[in-house]
């Protein structure tokens, strides 16, 4: 039997879907750009689901009216870290953006592995030392270990 489809499992279930479509963003992008909308997408959902998680469907706003007897209210707690968290979102968002555009003008590209690629080089232009292009040979000589030699037995089999 399927659930009732109601607006607290719609809500719940699109915070659930934004936070995880943003987060396979930022995992699967490689164009930067698009990395930072994806963080604003999950930004979106882990938003609503602060505000879902203070939420009471059958209370009313935290506003007191007169000293009598009040009905049950919303916490506005998460409502209040919510409205932070958007100020706090959008300047980690400006300061993307604008590094994004430095990024562009500095190497023409917005490709993740470009990007990483010409960083590297410029880092180690800048500090004067070769740059380590393989994974397979470490930078120095620094000791391998010694291989077992193979022993043989009178009867000509090795082990």
């Amino acid at each position: 039997m399927i659930p009732a489809l109601t607006p607290e499992l719609i809500l719940y279930a699109t915070a659930i879907g934004l936070t995880t479509i943003g987060l396979a963003g930022v995992v699967l992008s490689v164009h930067l750009f698009r990395m930072v909308l994806s963080l604003v997408i999950a930004e979106a959902g882990v938003n609503l689901m602060l505000v879902l998680a203070g939420y009471r469907w059958d209370a009313v706003a935290p506003i007191l009216t007169s000293l009598g007897e009040q009905p049950a209210m919303v916490d506005p707690v998460p409502q209040a870290m919510v409205l932070t968290a958007i100020v706090i979102g959008v300047g980690v968002q400006a300061l993307a953006v604008s590094i994004l555009i430095r990024i562009r003008q500095r190497y023409a590209t917005l490709d993740r592995w470009e990007v990483a690629e010409r960083m590297d080089a410029d880092i180690a232009a800048t500090a004067g030392t070769p740059r380590d292009v393989s994974q397979e040979a470490p930078l120095g000589e620094r000791p391998l270990p010694p291989i077992p030699a193979k022993r043989v037995d009178p009867s000509g089999s090795e082990s």
